[in-house]
């Protein structure tokens, strides 16, 4: 009887174990034919590539540095006006507990540390730490000497060697490879430390302008608003030591730099003097691209007080844009960002002429090295809208009064998510209005260079799935733009349409 039973029971088992494989595989094929055909071409990248391109926004810069008379914006963005872009082959080390405790052996830049001090059984607070995934942070107080031509520093507290690299940009490793390295050091156990040479009565900071700095995406978010983040405490009274420092980048933002501190900037690394600090801090916090976290700041303070301090640097008058233009009674300015490589408005001048006729007074901006940075942060802050297609030179809406709108070009190729990080979301931060104006291919130079079935212009996403050098290559390098005048002027209509009214 059982084993009649059993007899009857076997062909079931199998034919159950059969429709569950079944199940399975179709289950499988549907997953592979879904990311295949179904996925939308303009949707955001696979999270591998999307993590690997948002941990290192960069752009390529040259290293040589510009003739000693260029001290004027045009010649700096002409050296140095890359492109905003992300390093794919960049990884992004995590910043854990395990890392900080291991990379207290003193080897390489220094990251996140805890001083075990098993003697005294509690732990020391770490002379360097990390402050976010891409900043480090090194402090102490007493008796400081800083060798600057030998990127030393010797601390009298210190009872070990700490390593770092003052640039805020830990994540990036293609970065940190062109920063210099400072060494923090004890005191010499069988020598007395090197003389004191210059004497200063306030704490030193050290920090770089190397990495991407010259370009004025990176500029910005690599290093003057972290560099305002966490000196703007110290009300004046703290000594810039600049390592890596570039005379034409310096003199572009003398002005910045006048209103953080009551002292010229020393160039740390190529002067002889022994510089001895009663504290020293190198390295600067950072939060976010080109943004603070108030809550996490001292004092409160936030990207709008960044952008006040600018306006006080460089002598902006206008706080707020209006319908009515810089007079309040007159026309609202539009200034249009040119570019003269890759994505070029390729009608700029018939774009100009619509936004005439609409009532708008226009300004074309095309810094040059006749341009310097106060001029043409005048220029900017006197408009109303600013549009510009993707790339560094969006970075001045640092200057746009409250109120104004930005409208940031989005090239053909599904790069919303690229264009969003390093402008549209500081925007709201910095009071400014944001508004995408998305290129259709039918608007794009790429429609001349690939015939229609070419997978750059059928299926960007699938050109994102081969890495960041392809998407770049495709989207951003080769690609100008042709605007629809008819979707210009209302988009034109609508930025108008959200300015503050005229007083």
């Amino acid at each position: 009887m059982k084993a009649s039973l059993r007899s009857r029971q076997e062909p079931r088992r199998v034919s159950n174990g059969v429709i569950i494989a079944a199940m399975l595989l179709s289950l499988c094929v549907l997953s592979i034919v879904k990311a295949r055909y179904c996925s939308t071409p303009f949707g955001k990248p696979d999270d591998q590539l999307k993590e690997q391109m948002n941990s290192s926004i960069r752009m390529e810069t040259d290293d040589d540095e510009p003739a000693p008379a260029a001290t004027t914006v045009g010649v700096s963005e002409e050296d140095a006006e890359e492109d905003v872009e992300e390093d794919s082959a960049a990884p992004v080390p995590k910043v854990t507990t395990e890392r900080a405790e291991k990379t207290a052996v003193v080897s390489g830049a220094g990251a996140g540390r805890k001083d075990k001090d098993k003697g005294k059984g509690k732990k020391k607070k770490p002379t360097c730490f990390m402050t976010s995934k891409r900043s480090e942070r090194c402090e102490a107080a007493g008796d400081i000497r800083v060798v600057g031509n030998a990127s030393t520093i010797y601390i009298d507290s210190l009872d070990r060697e700490w390593r770092t690299k003052p640039y805020a940009r830990y994540h990036d490793p293609v970065a940190m490879t062109h920063v210099r390295e400072f060494v923090l050091k004890p005191f010499p156990a069988d020598a007395p430390p090197p003389a004191c040479t210059k004497n200063h009565s306030v704490p030193g900071f050290v920090f770089s302008n190397r990495g991407f700095s010259g370009n004025l995406y990176h500029d910005y978010t690599d290093v003057l608003v972290p560099l305002f983040l966490s000196t703007r405490k110290f009300k004046g009274e703290v000594q810039f030591l600049l390592s890596d420092l570039k005379p034409w980048w310096v003199a572009k933002f003398r002005p910045l730099f006048r209103q953080l501190s009551n002292y010229e900037v020393v160039d740390v690394n190529n002067d002889l003097e022994v510089h001895c600090v009663p504290r020293i801090v190198v390295g600067s916090d950072f939060h976010k691209d080109m943004g603070i976290i108030p809550s996490k700041a001292a004092g409160h303070v936030s990207i709008v007080d960044f952008k006040r301090t600018l306006r006080d640097a460089f002598g902006l008058e206008r706080a707020a844009a209006s319908r009515g233009g810089a007079t309040g009674a007159g026309k609202p300015r539009l200034l249009i960002i040119s570019r003269k490589n890759s994505r070029r408005f390729l009608n700029e001048r018939e774009m100009a002429a619509a936004a005439t006729a609409m009532g708008f007074d226009v300004r074309i901006a095309e810094p040059d090295q006749h341009t310097d940075m106060s001029t043409f942060a005048r220029l900017v802050n006197s408009a109303d809208v600013m549009v510009g297609v993707h790339g560094a030179g969006l970075t001045n809406m640092v200057f746009l009064p409250a109120g104004a709108v930005l409208i940031q070009v989005v090239p053909f190729g599904g790069l919303e998510w690229l264009t969003g990080v390093t402008f549209k979301n500081p925007a709201a931060d910095m009071e400014v209005t944001y508004m995408d104006y998305n290129v259709q291919l039918e608007e794009s130079s790429l429609l001349e260079q690939y015939p229609r079935n070419h997978q750059v212009l059928t299926d960007p996403y699938a050109v994102h799935k081969q890495g960041w050098d392809a998407l770049k290559a495709a989207y951003l390098d080769k690609q100008n733009v042709r605007l629809d005048l008819d979707k210009f002027r209302a988009t034109l209509r609508d930025a108008l349409s959200r300015l503050p009214p005229a007083a």
